[in-house]
């Protein structure tokens, strides 16, 4: 699918941080008329030397493959112009830049990408931010960023992951519906921004603040409640293989009425200080329900979602309760001959595994969870906002990590205990 509707590749040359599943499909998407010069940028290690191997090879070409029928054409590949396998090795040519790194890792990219110079950067694209990414970034880099605006999108646009060799990505999902915001009130680029989401036949919607946008991503609302308490990191974090699921109901997996009152209390927690910088918070039904997979009218009213967010707690949970207990199956899904719709709820978990140097490596899920929860918790102390029911769920966290790796003495390949088990010796306010 070729863009024809602009004179000009919209993002002009365009660097991609990370080499990640979702930072190749967005190379080969990027690819598709939307750029001048492409390139790929990731620090040094193992698999950046694995990719240049690869390069070498294959000359800079990088595929992405969709599984669907109806998204198949949007599959393809791109010849990359540029490999940079250290941030020192960057020219000054770029002037758009897509992070594509996971949120706690942007200020470290940043410090790399300024020490550059680049001259002509106009624009940074966070791909997949946390709560109030574009905010903290925008305060850490104030003199950096005077002439570049900084867009947020809510999340990744697709559920993409690497083909067998490792490079190469395959896409099976794409998401409904992604909300975007600039630093720029007067944003000059946020529109091309969602002409390309429209372009893959994902809604782009555009909100009036980056902290809006960066709220509406369900992972932050559901994965600490599911995935950070210990019935799940206990799953996670064992030698044998688990036979509970992530989806499922105690005892085949975490969903509890416990669990649930966790997430309503959570969700509270997180709009409140999505609420003190100045932004809508999501009614979480309504997100669930219209922003990701639906259930049946007849399991959920219309009214009950709409109203959602002015009922009691209790009938918060309840609602919740009925929702995860109605996709247990995919409820739009046909049924076989004996009556069985799909097990939409029957996804392993991804356990903890060793790498070559022995050490464990804690999967994305929860990991990635924690930090962003962490990142949330320490803005919500600097805005002094008391979040009792967060700070719970990085404690079980940290305490299911230390109790695995003392019990089993285990190092780990990415995640220092020492350093973590000192971030919550004190919580005073900080200054904004």
């Amino acid at each position: 699918m070729t863009l024809h509707n602009f004179v000009a590749a919209p993002f002009g040359n365009t660097l991609i941080a990370g080499t990640g599943p979702a930072a190749i499909n967005m190379a080969v998407q990027a690819a598709n008329g939307w750029t001048d010069k492409l390139g790929l940028v990731n620090r040094p290690g193992a698999h950046t030397d694995r990719l240049i191997n690869y390069f070498n090879q294959n000359e800079k070409i990088v595929k992405s493959r969709y599984l669907t029928e109806t998204n198949a054409d949007l599959g393809g590949e791109a010849k990359l112009d540029f490999f940079y396998g250290d941030y020192r090795l960057i020219d000054d040519i770029w002037e758009t830049v897509i992070i594509c790194t996971p949120s706690d890792s942007y200020v470290e990219v940043l410090n790399q990408l300024f020490s550059r110079k680049l001259t002509r950067l106009n624009k940074i694209i966070f791909l997949s931010p946390g709560i109030g990414s574009n905010i903290l970034i925008g305060r850490h880099f104030k003199e950096e960023l005077k002439e570049i605006e900084l867009i947020s999108m809510s999340a990744y646009y697709g559920a993409t992951k690497y083909e067998e060799d490792g490079i190469n990505v395959r896409t099976k999902a794409l998401k409904k519906r992604i909300y975007l915001a600039s630093s720029n009130k007067k944003s000059g680029h946020i529109h091309s921004v969602s002409k390309f989401i429209e372009s893959l036949r994902v809604e782009a919607r555009i909100v009036s603040a980056p902290i809006e946008a960066e709220s509406r991503n369900v992972t932050t609302y559901v994965h600490p409640p599911f995935f950070m308490n210990s019935f799940a990191m206990r799953q996670i974090l064992t030698k044998n293989q688990s036979l509970k699921s992530m989806y499922k109901l105690y005892p085949e997996g975490p969903i509890t009425q416990h669990s649930i009152r966790v997430m309503v209390k959570l969700w509270k927690e997180i709009s409140k200080v999505v609420e003190y910088f100045g932004a809508k918070p999501v009614n979480l039904l309504q997100f669930l329900n219209d922003d990701n997979y639906p259930v049946h009218n007849e399991t959920l009213s219309r009214e009950d979602i709409e109203q959602f967010q002015t009922f009691i707690e209790v009938k918060q949970e309840y609602l919740l309760y009925i929702r995860y207990s109605a996709i247990l199956i995919d409820p739009f899904s046909r049924p076989d001959e004996y009556g069985r719709y799909f097990d939409f709820s029957a996804v392993p978990f991804k356990q903890a595994e060793r790498d070559t140097r022995g050490r464990w490596a804690i999967p994305r899920i929860p990991l990635e969870d924690y930090r962003k929860l962490k990142g949330i918790y320490e803005l919500g102390q600097a805005a002094g906002i008391e979040m009792p029911h967060a700070l719970a769920l990085i404690e079980t966290f940290v305490a299911e990590v230390n109790g695995f790796a003392e019990k089993t003495q285990a190092e780990y390949s990415n995640f220092d205990r020492k350093i973590e088990s000192r971030l919550f010796s004190g919580h005073g306010r900080r200054e904004l």
